[in-house]
């Protein structure tokens, strides 16, 4: 899980490859049930993956600390996750278009809008924040830090972002939107958000155990997280990602996983570069220096907002 890390459907639901669709109509509490569906997708798909995953890889016989043994768990979880979720999506007469997928010049387009937005705002904070001396950097080691960002991004894109925006920015949106319009899927997915590293933990010891592993922590964040914090972090993660999900008109759902992607990789290179070997790291830290994520994390979200209107003004006129 992360770490310190639809609007309407018309006759031709098929026909828009944007987020406009929704599920047909059945109630709130059908919406309520779907959308709790997407995080047990989720929660299944990540406990599964981290329980299963590390003992596969070693029945593989790839070493435990190598790039390939970290794909073998993050493959999985996006595995378990796109299979549920397309496979609820596909029996209920739509296409994955319905989740905020596209074709690949609006996919790519819409990735490159999220990483842009949040990448900007995180230099932007983190840039001001040096200035003051909050922060001091290592001299930058570019092969190392190439490498990093490579394969960063694979095992975070299978691990994460993928699995975790199409079940919940996608297919909990999705079902909410419908039912309780825009603020309350907002709301109603973020909240879902906050269920599932909880939900993954019993199942992931729970799986690593059925497969003679020894079982992981069981509890609301993941270990050496503060639970509180976490959750605060989360919640305003959340609504970042719910913003770029619907900053954009095709294939939005893209705009949401690169907005995931950029934020892991920031996070990890600038929070916690030197022990993850990312070729770049801060050597100095003020105590205050945690903020600043939420905070460009509030400015990526504002940046959204931003796009989002000009992109429906345009629109209508």
């Amino acid at each position: 899980m992360t770490r310190l890390q639809p609007a309407r459907q018309h006759t031709a639901p098929h026909s828009r490859p944007t987020g406009a669709a929704r599920f047909p109509l059945g109630g709130r509490a059908q919406a309520l049930c779907r959308a709790l569906g997407g995080g047990a997708a989720m929660a299944l798909a990540l406990g599964v993956g981290t329980g299963a995953g590390p003992t596969l890889a070693r029945a593989l016989g790839l070493a435990p600390s190598g790039f390939a043994a970290r794909l073998v768990p993050a493959a999985l979880v996006s595995a378990v996750a796109l299979a549920l979720v397309l496979g609820a999506v596909r029996r209920s007469g739509h296409r994955p278009a319905l989740l905020g997928f596209g074709g690949p010049v609006a996919s790519l387009r819409a990735l490159l809008i999220g990483v842009a937005v949040t990448g900007a705002a995180a230099s932007g904070v983190f840039g001001l924040a040096t200035a003051a001396g909050l922060l001091r950097w290592s001299a930058p080691d570019p092969g190392a830090l190439a490498a990093f960002l490579v394969t960063n991004a694979v095992v975070a894109l299978l691990l994460e972002a993928l699995p975790e925006e199409t079940t919940l920015r996608g297919y909990t949106w999705t079902s909410l939107r419908g039912a309780f319009g825009g603020a309350g899927a907002a709301l109603g997915t973020t909240a879902v958000f906050l269920l599932v590293p909880g939900a993954s933990t019993v199942v992931g010891a729970v799986t690593a155990r059925l497969v003679g592993a020894e079982g992981g922590q069981v509890g609301l964040a993941p270990e050496g997280e503060h639970p509180v914090d976490y959750l605060v972090l989360l919640t305003v993660f959340g609504l970042t990602l719910v913003a770029a999900r619907t900053a954009v008109r095709e294939a939005p759902l893209w705009a949401a996983i690169g907005t995931h992607l950029t934020f892991l990789t920031v996070n990890r290179v600038v929070l916690e570069g030197d022990r993850r070997h990312a070729g770049w790291h801060t050597v100095h830290q003020d105590a205050v220096v945690p903020l600043l994520v939420p905070l460009y994390l509030l400015v990526a979200m504002a940046a959204f907002a931003v796009i989002g209107r000009v992109s429906r003004r345009l629109r209508c006129g």
